[in-house]
């Protein structure tokens, strides 16, 4: 079984937003699977789905991003032997810019480093960068709405992000 994790910040307020990034990717694969999000378990909306004979959760946690590790703990300790990948917004990369490792730190995100305090550094994550707005805080840049022509770029990045971890499955 494969868990796909898209990180981002339950309601209406929150939509496009930088933060969110690991939602629409989460989004873009639900739609490519056809899959929808018909269940609320393990502090996650869940859809699941089958790709390449493998079955498939795909996960937005309910939890706030800086307790999205609860849910993936969760997730984990339910799917034991499942490989989580993780879909996550990066201020480190610059707009447009997407990254995949194996493992490793969770860097500058306090999403990445709840996960990282419940399940350790095993997971794979997909990173989208986002660029950082130096005259704002930091805080309130990623909870910003994008403009349109930002917009388009986040698009197309998470577009590559959802298309890198179907070819991961």
């Amino acid at each position: 079984m494969i868990i796909i994790v898209g990180l981002g910040n339950i309601g209406p307020q929150y939509e496009n937003t930088f933060h969110n990034v690991g939602f629409m990717v989460a989004d873009k694969i639900a739609n490519s699977l056809n899959v929808r999000f018909t269940k609320e378990k393990y502090k996650a909306l869940i859809g699941e789905g089958f790709y390449n004979g493998n079955k498939v959760l795909i996960c937005k946690p309910t939890t706030f991003m800086n307790n999205s590790g609860e849910a993936v703990a969760l997730l984990k300790k339910k799917f034991k032997d499942a490989r989580i990948i993780v879909a996550v917004d990066d201020i480190d990369l610059n707009q447009g810019v997407v990254r995949y490792r194996e493992r490793g730190s969770s860097g500058t995100h306090n999403g990445l480093r709840s996960i990282v305090a419940y399940i350790g550094e095993d997971f794979e994550r997909v990173r989208v960068g986002i660029g950082r707005d130096k005259t704002k805080d930091l805080a309130d840049y990623v909870l910003s709405k994008m403009d349109e022509q930002i917009k388009m770029v986040i698009d197309e990045a998470t577009s590559k992000a959802a298309q890198l971890i179907m070819e991961k499955i």
